[in-house]
């Protein structure tokens, strides 16, 4: 099974404690990223969580309890953060919590396998994990490579997803390295 790694949104507004999104534990989800990134070569993915130019429907109200995150003023917080340069991953955009799409699915050459990192683990990561495993794809979230608004919420996340097996599969940093040497 040939296994894509898709680090999500590992990106300023989430990780400068200025934020009003700052996620307590990026540090650490950014490190056991860091650390898979390594040994997934260039079957990587970032994604980026970026405002849509118009909010419609639901996302007006969401954006009306989050005005700084459609000020152009902020427009850099949406840049990835330094330890994660592009390189040759690819770069999936989008408006959207979850990341997993057709479009996504075609980028990434369609895999068969996805191994989840990042923030948050309530939202983004949830979103795009369960998207993935609707799809047919098999789903590893790394539980500490990832990171959530709070320890209770990301614990809640991961126990949601864990519903999902054996579509989705909870596992950690350690366990895919070894799995791959």
């Amino acid at each position: 099974m040939t296994s894509t790694l898709m680090i999500i949104d590992m990106q300023r507004i989430f990780g400068e404690q200025t934020s009003g999104w700052f996620t307590p534990e990026f540090a650490a989800a950014s490190e056991g990223s860091r650390r898979l990134r390594a040994a997934f070569g260039s079957r990587v993915a970032l994604t980026r969580f970026v405002p849509p130019a118009e909010p419609q429907g639901a996302w007006v109200p969401y954006y009306e309890d989050w005005p700084f995150a459609l000020d152009p003023a902020n427009a850099d917080l949406y840049e990835l953060m330094p330890e994660f340069p592009v390189d040759d991953a690819t770069v999936i955009t989008r408006t959207t919590f979850g990341k997993w799409d057709d479009n996504t699915r075609s980028a990434l050459g369609n895999p068969d396998s996805l191994v989840l990192t990042g923030v948050s683990t309530d939202c983004c990561v949830l979103s795009t994990a369960l998207a993935a495993a609707d799809a047919g794809v098999h789903v590893r979230v790394v539980t500490d490579a990832c990171a959530g608004a709070s320890a209770a919420d990301h614990q809640r996340a991961l126990d949601a997803m864990a519903l999902y097996a054996p579509l989705i599969e909870l596992t950690t940093v350690d366990e895919v390295l070894s799995e791959m040497a």
